[in-house]
């Protein structure tokens, strides 16, 4: 099941090997990491649909290499879509909502974000010099779209838990569908209107989504069904640059020194950030042990009741994160790990359908990217005009108007999304990332304290996985883990306090995790997750 490492001068990592090899050419061709980026993002928006599309949002963390004796610099970009004019409080309780719906139009209730992302993240790569034509970097996109493409493997196993609920969704069953079901991995599906959509915007630019004949269409089938995003809302959407979250890792028996990056909330970056933080003051000497694993585990319940106390709107804030990720404040959050109990904090169910994507080039500047349209299919409703599939992400709003993420016009929805980016004191990069909800910054963690530990990237990713929370299906809080580890550790594990739920060898609920890590003298090795339809692609 162990992906072979990709050792490239420049690469990529997805989990759809279309998107990581539409990727690899454009870097082949002379493109730099952001517009292989871009291709990939086009293209995994086309080919797995359950877990991202135009329709949703992405977020960007992008290291540029040094100059001489200078530090690199990292960015990030926020491409999160606001609530819409018409989704108001007072009209979800008329409607006589008690909590936001989580599929239909009045799900469809955030502006899409990512492909203003992709025009930003472009218009960095032209400042540096990219030169590759829009055209070339959505033409794989649009052939798949409009030449069909093979449903994948992961597509179809989500087709009998999320199906019944999808079937109202206005255009879901004709876009998707064959006599009401998913067709099998492997049949070939094609989007026509979707292919005409990335056309144009090839041919007249990323604006035309917002503010184009592509934003009128969108706009026109958004009010037909009665979604609360109007046409001046995607006039006024524009993707945010943004100063990401950072973290100093001293040496540790768990990892080399670093400087780890994340975004800033509305996402969830804190957490990642904080769960590595607590990880490596706990002394842990030895991978794969029950200290290892439980190390872990209690970081991670932690730095997610942190996350639910301050992630929130970046224009909305009530605390600083930076706060967070003082080495004091860690200090004393780490020394309330017991490293021989578990701790019961109790979580919110979380559930998502996401990718993560990332890229390095031969130059160095290296893209740690995740798109999503929140829940598998998003809210399920598919706009007839552009075949554009419109995510659920406002569900993560409140319709308590006390609450720290409470729904109002105008205002950006917590997410689970974060792309983080290592800079380790050697002169390694490493660009990482995972899907799955509260899985992701766990995922995170898991394969970088394993590359930290001295496992190889394919073999870190391979390595079997834990998840603390509450995923979907599930009636309570627990940890799942793989049937793959080791029993030794499951059982200390049990006898330490945590509830135990094992799962199967390659669960796709314990996430699509990739990564590619460059050495200071320009190799790169690549790795996707063997739970996906991925892969990485180099030269």
């Amino acid at each position: 099941m162990i992906e072979t490492p990709v050792f490239s001068h420049a690469a990529t990592a997805a989990p759809h090997q279309l998107a990581a090899d539409a990727g690899r050419d454009v870097l082949i061709e002379g493109g730099n990491a952001i517009e292989a980026t871009v291709a990939m993002a086009s293209v995994i928006a086309v080919v797995y649909p359950h877990m991202n599309g135009l329709g949703g949002d992405g977020f960007w963390t992008i290291g540029e290499p040094g100059r001489a004796t200078a530090e690199p610099m990292v960015r990030a970009i926020e491409a999160c879509g606001y609530a819409g004019a018409k989704a108001t409080l007072k009209s979800y309780d008329d409607r006589g909502y008690d909590r936001l719906p989580s599929r239909g139009p009045d799900a469809a209730l955030t502006v899409p974000g990512a492909v203003d992302g992709w025009r930003a993240a472009l218009e960095l790569s032209a400042s540096r010099g990219g030169k590759m034509p829009l055209s070339r970097l959505l033409e794989p996109a649009i052939r798949f779209a409009r030449d069909g493409y093979p449903v994948s493997r992961s597509e179809a196993f989500y087709e009998p838990m999320e199906l019944a609920s999808l079937r109202d969704a206005p255009g879901f069953l004709d876009t998707f569908c064959v006599d009401g079901k998913v067709p099998a991995a492997g049949d070939i599906r094609r989007v026509p209107a979707l292919a005409a959509t990335l056309e144009r915007l090839a041919h007249v630019g990323l604006g035309d989504f917002y503010r184009g004949d592509i934003a009128r269409e969108m706009a026109f089938d958004l009010d037909r069904i009665s979604a609360p995003v109007t046409r001046e809302d995607l006039r006024l959407y524009e993707a945010k640059w943004r100063k990401p979250l950072s973290l100093r890792l001293p040496h540790s028996p768990a990892m080399p020194a670093a400087r780890l990056f994340n975004t800033p909330p509305p996402t969830q970056g804190l957490a990642a950030l904080v769960i590595l933080g607590l990880f490596a003051r706990l002394g842990v000497k030895r991978g794969e042990s029950f200290e290892h694993m439980h190390g872990l585990i209690e970081a991670s319940k932690l730095a997610l009741l942190i996350r639910d106390r301050v992630c929130t709107d970046f224009d909305h804030l009530r605390e600083n994160p930076d706060d967070y990720l003082t080495a004091g404040y860690l200090d004393q959050l780490a020394a309330r790990i017991d490293m021989r109990r578990a701790s019961s904090p109790v979580l919110p169910p979380s559930d998502g359908g996401t990718v993560w994507i990332g890229a390095i080039g031969a130059d160095g500047l290296a893209v740690s990217y995740i798109q999503s349209v929140y829940w598998d299919y998003g809210s399920g409703c598919v706009l007839p005009r552009t075949g554009v599939l419109m995510q659920n992400r406002g569900l993560s709003f409140s319709l308590d108007p006390k609450a720290l993420n409470a729904l109002r016009p105008g205002r950006r929805p917590f997410h689970t999304l974060n792309p983080p980016l290592a800079l380790y004191d050697d002169g390694r990069v490493m660009s990482y990332g995972a899907m799955g909800g509260d899985g992701q910054p766990q995922f995170q963690a898991q394969v970088f304290t394993r590359v930290g530990f001295g496992q190889g990237l394919a073999d870190a990713i391979d390595a079997p996985r834990f998840l603390f929370g509450r995923t979907w299906g599930d009636a309570h809080q627990s940890l799942r883990l793989e049937s793959r580890f080791d029993p030794d550790v499951l059982l200390a594990l049990e006898r330490a306090g945590h509830d135990l739920v094992i799962d199967s060898a390659y669960s796709d609920r314990l996430g699509h995790a990739g990564a590619l890590i460059r050495t200071p003298r320009g190799r790169i090795d690549a790795a996707h997750d063997p739970r996906s339809d991925g892969g990485s692609a180099g030269f």
